[in-house]
């Protein structure tokens, strides 16, 4: 909100007054001048949460008191909009805190080192490979960009502006312990930043597919979700600084995830199982229009992790199973389904799905849960129903019926996506609500 209200102010002139949940007020007046807006902008606080709420309930938080002054929320507007600017307020320019780090720090000890690296929180607390000069010089061998070629500009929380170069990406990757042929793949990673975040406990997912998987050695077999592989736990960890070095996240400054989500430790890190596909299956990458013969990186987020709990059995469909499954994850219409070769091959071979298409086809079709439960969920409630409102469907009908209505609420089968990883050593699947970005080629950064 304070980015619009900044471009509101300084491009047309315009006063604003920005409103904001209580939880992050706080950034917009702190962390969001000093590191992107360098003018203060004047906020007023209302209660969280916002999201999902009966009309009554935002009409107290109107008429009650303004979380940042105890005033009035109305008048607090007023004031906001009308009184003259303090001589604070008509200071220009990023303050001293927002002054680049120098190129290279003072040498000092291991111990010493570490420890400043941490509290000025560069690293994910666990102890990082010292960027020396020489190890940043072995690593750009990785890729034929140059080391100021600019990868990103606005990357930080929020929209800020945080232009980083290969070189920046480059001392990420020493510091996570990367091997120069990684290098393409984290420098491809760093260029989706911002990662999504949220106040509520969302993760994300990195997934490679193409040559690159076995050219640096990424698991895609046996154990291939867990931490039993060099490339997918480094190229997991990078995504970790990338986020707080480059994207600048601090809980409780520039984020404010109530929770969390334990697997932004190594943030889903994989390879999809190309060689174990089922024929006619085709690979993540091929479905979303890319070459086989090309290496592609996709970022998913999403909130919901669930487990199958046990292998599948013959003499009950799988896909009955996923259907159920999909009940909970009543939100954003978006589902990627994780699944071991040997269930993939029983979905073909046994129950006829001849592609990963004809799969997300029948969910879409059979997944259902109650129009209560859908509107229940706050993302759903807040994302949707302001769609509904405008009459767009199907939302808008889904708001019209009764909370215990059966709603078809993954109605895009494209949003249904199916990615196999696994060593068939057990027939078992997981499901998620993540949602998928645009994959973006590996070989670019080559």
């Amino acid at each position: 909100m304070s980015r619009f209200a900044r471009t509101l102010e300084s491009q047309y002139g315009i006063p604003t007054v920005s409103l904001a949940n209580e939880n992050i007020v706080s950034y917009g007046i702190d962390a969001h001048f000093k590191f992107n807006t360098g003018m203060p902008l004047r906020f007023v606080g209302v209660p969280y949460p916002f999201t999902g709420l009966k009309k009554e309930a935002l009409e107290n938080y109107l008429e009650g008191k303004d979380r940042v002054t105890g005033k009035p929320v109305m008048q607090a507007i007023v004031e906001n909009l009308t009184r003259p600017l303090t001589d604070e307020e008509k200071k220009k320019g990023l303050p001293p805190e927002a002054k680049p780090e120098p190129r290279f720090l003072p040498p000092d000890t291991e111990d010493n080192l570490q420890r400043l690296f941490k509290d000025r929180h560069w690293t994910d607390y666990n102890p990082v490979i010292l960027p020396t000069a020489e190890r940043v010089a072995a690593m750009l061998k990785g890729t034929s960009h140059k080391p100021d070629e600019l990868v990103k500009k606005d990357s930080g929380v929020f929209g800020q502006i945080r232009p980083f170069t290969v070189e920046k990406v480059a001392i990420i990757a020493v510091m996570a312990g990367a091997k120069p042929e990684y290098l393409p793949v984290i420098l491809a990673l760093a260029s989706q930043v911002p990662y999504m975040d949220s106040t509520t406990s969302n993760a994300n997912m990195v997934l490679v597919n193409g040559p690159i998987r076995k050219e640096i050695g990424m698991n895609s077999g046996i154990g291939a979700l867990g931490p039993t592989a060099e490339a997918n736990s480094v190229i997991g960890r990078a995504m970790n600084l990338i986020h707080k070095i480059i994207q600048g996240y601090r809980e409780g400054v520039t984020g404010f995830s109530s929770l969390s989500n334990p697997l932004r430790y190594n943030n889903m890190t994989i390879a999809e199982n190309e060689e174990a596909l089922p024929e006619g299956w085709q690979p993540f990458h091929v479905v979303n229009g890319h070459k086989p013969e090309e290496s592609v990186l996709t970022v998913l987020s999403g909130w919901n992790f669930v487990n199958c709990s046990g292998s599948v059995v013959e003499h009950y469909p799988p896909q009955f199973l996923m259907r159920d499954f999909m009940r909970v994850l009543a939100a954003t219409g978006s589902a990627t389904l994780i699944m071991d070769p040997s269930v993939a091959y029983q979905l073909k071979n046994t129950q006829g799905f001849q592609t990963k298409a004809a799969l997300s086809e029948w969910l879409s079709q059979n997944a259902v849960t109650t129009a209560g439960t859908y509107w229940a969920n706050s993302i759903a409630s807040g994302m949707m129903g302001p769609l509904g409102k405008q009459g767009l469907e199907p939302y808008a009908g889904w708001q019209k019926v009764s909370s215990d209505t059966l709603i078809k609420h993954f109605p895009n089968p494209r949003n249904i996506r199916t990615i196999v990883v696994g060593g068939s050593t057990a027939s078992v699947w997981f499901l998620t609500d993540f949602m998928a970005g645009r994959g973006v080629s590996i070989d670019a950064w080559r």
